[in-house]
């Protein structure tokens, strides 16, 4: 692959989530903390990593993405209208009544490959869309976004050990491990410690890193495309809300949209830090 130019990709992540701070503005609701945490996961997998086509959505050699925290799909359609799978425009009809981008994604959206949002189910359809791909003799690869509080869920750990059992190599799992969920802290929930360890002790290859350094994600992700014999899940460290300091690690914005005047003073603090990035 091209060697991606790192700082242009630190800018389009946050030009990105200006996108997706706008469209929940105008929607007047949605998940805003959930979102801004994978915006560079995106990015990395979307302008580097995978093979996707936006000319051509069902290309049959794609690599698949699923966003199985199906509630943070503002940030996956910002990602697809600037990868030019749908005008830009179409971004501001989210959540309203007829429109394609609706508050979880579903099947018909140029680029999403599952309805989603029913929690824990991710993984599962990874699985079978892996088996049919080594059916097929096919090389893609299958790349499944999780959220922390997610893997509360028992269909995760059975997925887990399918995964494992098949030596579904061509699966990569990734962890939005932001540390807070609807109800609070993960911590306090359900403790899932040792995090890492119960991946690897379920046989996957674990591998830690930041999730807001694309750098390090890019190099996870190469690292991970190149592990033979078992699947490999990327525990990425990010920060609930990331880019706007009075939503970062705030449980309260777990499902809620900005007003107008927080969307702009938000757009004011994303817009200062672009002039940072050199």
């Amino acid at each position: 692959m091209d060697k991606p130019n790192i700082l242009e990709l630190r800018k389009k992540a946050v030009e990105i989530r200006k996108d997706i701070l706008k469209m929940l503005m105008l929607a007047g609701s949605g998940h805003t903390g959930g979102s801004l945490s994978i915006v560079e996961i995106l990015v990395a997998l979307y302008c580097y990593k995978m093979k996707h086509d936006p000319k051509n959505p069902e290309w049959k050699e794609r690599d698949r993405f699923l966003l199985s925290k199906g509630h943070a799909c503002p940030a996956l359609y910002a990602v697809l209208a600037d990868a030019g799978y749908f005008p830009k425009e179409k971004l501001l009809s989210l959540r309203k009544l007829g429109s394609q981008l609706q508050g979880h994604p579903q099947r018909g959206l140029p680029g999403v490959e599952i309805s989603s949002g029913s929690l824990g189910q991710g993984l599962s359809i990874a699985n079978g869309i892996a088996l049919a791909a080594r059916l097929d003799n096919s090389a893609v690869r299958i790349y499944c976004l999780m959220g922390d509080g997610e893997t509360n869920e028992g269909q995760v750990w059975e997925a887990a050990m399918t995964g494992a059992h098949y030596k579904l190599d061509n699966i990569c799992a990734i962890i939005d491990f932001n540390k807070l969920q609807i109800d609070g802290f993960c911590c306090d929930i359900k403790d899932m410690g040792p995090y890492v360890h119960k991946w690897t002790d379920f046989g996957w290859n674990a591998i830690e890193a930041d999730g807001h350094d694309i750098g390090a994600l890019i190099a996870a992700l190469d690292k991970a495309s190149g592990t033979k014999g078992k699947p490999t899940v990327i525990i990425a460290h990010t920060i609930k809300g990331k880019g706007v300091s009075f939503v970062e690690n705030k449980v309260e914005w777990h499902g809620i949209a900005p007003k107008k005047e927080e969307y702009e003073r938000a757009v004011k603090e994303l817009d200062e830090a672009l002039g940072k990035i050199t």
